[in-house]
């Protein structure tokens, strides 16, 4: 089998859409690679507000994301690519960074063009650093990396500072740096998405919601419809966090329910079986390398 980053750049440079759901924990990974989805992006959003329990606004370091991915890309097959927010520094940082996360056993990694403290490319109040200094970032990933398929994702969040020429004209300059996935984050319409693939010279990936949009952003569109106006990569980032906050809140309901009924509340459409549950981790698997290993 090749190489997880050989897989993954075979995904981006091939002919079918790459779905990415967000991964932000180890039963995220595992239920995303046993859906059978052959790659994941791991969300910095995802694992600083599950983690943290506090916004993406910057709060988590170099050391917790790393250490994070490094778990996640253990427990799964499939090539795992992480957010990696603006590298924590300059060129020096990202090539540091880079090596790190190669050596963790990632498939790639993304880098975006945000000052520090950065937040949510979602978020109103958002500041880019200049495209020259982001390029030196860039230079810095591809120097750093030992394997040639590890793939750099380059983000720029320059639209809602500078608008679309420029998110055209940085996303050019991090091709010619190196990048071999570029990503415009928070575009407004199919006609930006349309406009800035047709002028950009890589793979273009762009980020999708998954329910009711309640503020001007990046408009609901169907996988078939973006892989029509030639987007390579579609990451759904927030989609797995918010379906399991949701479950928790639907679980935190029914305990309360239960605790003010004289009567016990079965629930079983809430929530998985003991069974079930040990199935998603891999218990079966260890039970099958015990029996192999331990009671001969």
């Amino acid at each position: 089998m090749d190489k997880v980053t050989t897989r993954l750049k075979k995904l981006i440079n091939g002919s079918e859409l790459v779905i990415q759901p967000g991964i932000f924990d180890g039963y995220s990974a595992r239920l995303v690679q046993q859906a059978g989805f052959p790659s994941g992006f791991i969300s910095g959003a995802g694992i600083a507000e599950a983690l943290l329990g506090q916004p993406d606004i910057g709060l988590m370091g170099f050391e917790l994301n790393l250490n994070t991915v490094r778990m996640l890309a253990a427990c799964v097959d499939i090539p795992l690519l992480a957010d990696a927010d603006t590298g924590y520094g300059n060129a020096i940082n990202v090539f540091h960074l880079v090596r790190a996360f190669e050596q963790a056993g990632l498939a790639g990694v993304m880098i975006e063009d945000q000052s520090w403290p950065k937040r949510c490319g979602h978020m109103a109040g958002k500041a880019v650093i200049s495209a020259e200094e982001m390029v030196e970032k860039i230079h810095g990933a591809v120097a750093a990396r030992r394997d040639t398929d590890f793939v750099i994702k380059s983000r720029t969040d320059s639209l809602a500072t500078h608008g679309i020429a420029e998110v055209v004209r940085r996303l050019n300059l991090y091709a010619e740096a190196g990048a071999d996935l570029l990503f415009a984050d928070a575009l407004l319409s199919e006609q930006d998405i349309a406009t800035v693939i047709k002028n950009v010279s890589k793979p273009l990936c762009v980020n999708m919601g998954f329910g009711i949009r309640r503020r001007a952003t990046t408009p609901l569109i169907s996988p078939a419809r973006l892989a029509e106006l030639g987007v390579r990569v579609v990451i759904y980032p927030r989609l797995l966090t918010s379906c399991a906050i949701k479950g928790m809140q639907n679980g935190l309901d029914a305990l309360q329910q239960a605790m003010r009924s004289k009567e016990p509340i079965e629930r079983p459409e809430l929530l998985l079986s003991f069974e079930e549950l040990n199935t998603v981790v891999g218990f079966d698997e260890f039970q099958a390398l015990e029996r192999q290993l331990v009671h001969r």
